[in-house]
């Protein structure tokens, strides 16, 4: 069974809206009847299709294309869609990269350059921070919520890349950190998600058989899994901030 609350009147900006983790967010909002604008980079396909689709069946959601990876368009993109929904209850920074199509051994610095850390440090960590930025002044007038996407590498590795996981621990802190600056006004939650059934960058070989042998609850996560996870750290959970929640199964037990 699926959460449900009455967000009739509701927005939410959800970064890498899409696919993956973030359409997952995307849908478990408009069943609850919220407003989307959905944001993803210009140039993906599946930006223009999502919202067509979505539209189709009746809902009520906008483009919000966007680079959050950009320091100028990242700004700009919240602040037009936070106009064409009039105003912003919830922020979700879920757009992220791996920034590699197969898992990088933490050895292999060569592979993990310079270039590597700048582009992942600039889409997963200064990304969130300036999309938090921007909506904030929005945010703190709705009394609203921030949710993150981290990953359970934060906590210790295994994800595509040692770089990766630095990032997805730095998103960790700053969770905390923005719960402390923006309240009372808004609280600021994470999600730590294990392995999910997404059309991601970097595939992992026979992840998914492995997983199923060893998670408890003997399956992936799916993005309605992750989704239903955020919906209820924005739109309930009001007592909780500057927390992050592990999604994974049961993997990290």
């Amino acid at each position: 069974m699926r959460a449900s609350y009455d967000l009739q009147g509701r927005k939410a900006l959800v970064t890498g809206g899409a696919s993956g983790i973030g359409l997952g967010a995307v849908e478990a909002f408009l069943r609850c009847g919220a407003s989307i604008a959905i944001n993803d980079l210009p140039t993906s396909p599946r930006l223009a299709e999502g919202v067509e689709r979505l539209k189709s069946e009746g809902h009520d959601v906008v483009a919000a294309p966007g680079d959050v990876g950009d320091a100028d368009d990242a700004p700009r993109m919240v602040r037009d869609a936070a106009k064409a929904l009039d105003g912003l209850d919830y922020l979700i920074n879920n757009a992220g990269t791996p920034g590699t199509r197969l898992p990088i051994p933490a050895a292999d610095f060569d592979a993990q350059d310079e270039a590597f850390w700048d582009k992942l440090l600039n889409v997963n960590l200064i990304g969130p921070y300036r999309c938090t930025k921007a909506a904030a002044p929005f945010l703190k007038a709705s009394g609203g919520a921030i949710v993150n996407t981290a990953s359970i590498s934060a906590h210790g590795g295994g994800g595509s890349s040692s770089v990766y996981c630095a990032t997805k621990a730095g998103l960790v802190n700053l969770t905390k950190e923005w719960a402390r600056a923006l309240a009372p006004d808004v609280r600021v939650n994470a999600i730590a998600p294990g392995a999910v059934d997404s059309p991601w960058e970097c595939r992992f070989p026979d992840m998914f058989a492995e997983i199923e042998t060893i998670v408890p609850l003997k399956r992936v996560g799916s993005p309605d899994d992750y989704g239903d996870t955020i919906l209820f750290l924005s739109a309930g959970a009001d007592y909780v901030t500057g927390q992050t929640l592990n999604v994974d199964g049961g993997l990290t037990t």
